[in-house]
């Protein structure tokens, strides 16, 4: 007989409760931005996908046991429709509203005391009707309990449904909240307007022109398509994957693993 959704998502919070007390005794990976922080893949420029085996077997294992339960609850999914309600602000869509991360295959989400960057908190804002979504990292206090000079930092996203589950998304500009202006004191934000999709074509096919005329032997370069399919939603727990097969699974703020 198969487990119910929710004796399902109870093991799957206590794997990920496990998951994390393994990490704080073996260590987390440490990431920090970019290509060279291990946050970007060098070759698509997408997220990397994070391997849990490189910090212990154990920390693997407790990873491995996760997307496990994933799979077995996509299947109890009761969600039919999860992206109903996008572009239309008077239905209710399941998808709306705050979701606090708890665990991510994706470099871009993975924050530790020990990187540069340090550690932080990760959510996700959805507006359907507005098709709009908000990815919001809060960074932790430094070591003597001060904001640090970056903040906060706030991915705008425009995002539309394509069929029952997958949402596209098309990156707009980043929002840094910071505490510093050099050396003073000051809260202000900056703006960083990311590249439409036709500029980003441009560029790829800039670069796979000069590989061709330089007689590179590179593989051609294809602009990833941003989006998210849903794998399980419902009013506490969403699951979702990305097109780069990076898995997020978060929870409503007012909900608490039992």
């Amino acid at each position: 007989m198969p487990n119910s959704a929710e004796t399902l998502k109870s093991k799957l919070f206590h794997q990920i409760t496990k998951l994390n007390e393994l990490q704080e005794e073996d260590g987390k990976i440490s990431v920090d931005f970019g290509v060279k922080g291990g946050e970007i893949d060098k070759k698509s420029r997408a997220p990397r996908k994070l391997d849990f085996y490189t910090v212990s077997e154990r920390v693997g294992q407790a990873a491995d046991d996760v997307f496990q339960t994933v799979d077995e609850l996509s299947k109890v999914n009761p969600t039919k429709v999860a992206t109903a309600g996008f572009g239309n602000p008077q239905l209710k869509a399941p998808l709306d509203g705050p979701w606090n991360l708890l665990f991510s295959t994706a470099a871009d989400a993975s924050f530790s005391k020990d990187s540069k960057r340090g550690d932080a908190k990760a959510m996700n804002i959805v507006d359907a009707g507005r098709e709009r979504i908000t990815n919001v990292i809060k960074f932790a206090l430094g070591e003597d309990g001060k904001p640090k000079a970056v903040e906060e930092l706030r991915v705008k996203l425009a995002a539309t449904a394509e069929g029952p589950n997958r949402v596209n998304l098309i990156f707009k500009y980043v929002a840094v909240k910071c505490t510093k202006l050099f050396f003073f004191p000051l809260r202000w934000t900056l703006y960083i307007p990311v590249p439409a999709p036709f500029i980003g074509k441009i560029v790829v096919a800039i670069r796979n022109v000069k590989n061709h005329l330089l007689r590179r032997k590179a593989e051609k370069f294809k602009l990833p398509k941003a989006f998210f399919d849903v794998l399980y939603l419902d009013e506490s727990l969403r699951v979702h994957k990305t097109g780069e097969d990076n898995l997020f699974i978060q929870s409503r703020p007012d909900f608490s693993i039992q």
